[in-house]
């Protein structure tokens, strides 16, 4: 099931199995680190401008930490001010991160952090949220949606897939309104 074409990835039945892990779930599901609810709504749209910012933006399986460009500094006292400058400016910009793309989990940190469509909280259900379809779809408690979307033969497709099924899940199983709210 884990490689099914992406169209049948997310049906209603790992939806309603997921419903069922989070009613048996140990921590509340809807329940943030504030300690406040988020409804389903709330959730459904983190995660549809998580997929809109990694349509935007672009998205890759993992970082590439591996560079190492440092290595090719030279540390030469031939070299004039002027060409260690020059150097040094290279390598800075060729290792300052200014490639858009990002993972799923940072895309969903950072849609959390800009406070448009969500916030910290609702990033942090919305990743449990993730979770619990993982484990529905793959059958496997264990399963994280991070582990599953870094997988080498995943594609963005399948990660839009996890995240608009995700989104139905939040908006069909969720809290509709915030009466658990915290003062």
């Amino acid at each position: 099931m884990t490689n099914a074409p992406t169209a049948t990835l997310f049906n209603d039945e790992t939806l309603r199995t997921a419903a069922k892990l989070a009613d048996n779930s140990y921590q509340p599901l809807w329940i943030g680190p504030s300690g406040e609810e988020s409804t389903g709504e709330e959730v459904a749209r983190h995660l549809e401008a998580t997929s809109a910012l990694l349509d935007k933006d672009g998205w890759i399986r993992a970082y590439n930490y591996s560079r190492s460009a440092g290595a090719d500094l030279a540390d030469d006292d031939s070299m004039s001010v002027k060409d260690m400058l020059r150097m040094l400016l290279r390598f800075i910009r060729e290792e300052s991160d200014t490639d858009p793309q990002r993972p799923l989990f940072t895309a969903l940190r950072h849609v959390g952090e800009v406070g448009e469509a969500g916030d910290t909280d609702t990033a942090s259900v919305a990743g449990h949220v993730l979770d619990h379809v993982i484990q529905a779809h793959t059958g496997t408690e264990s399963a994280r949606a991070t582990s599953w979307s870094e997988r080498q033969h995943r594609t963005h497709a399948d990660i839009t897939a996890l995240l608009r099924a995700s989104a139905r899940f939040a908006r069909t199983y969720g809290p509709a309104d915030t009466t658990g709210r915290a003062a």
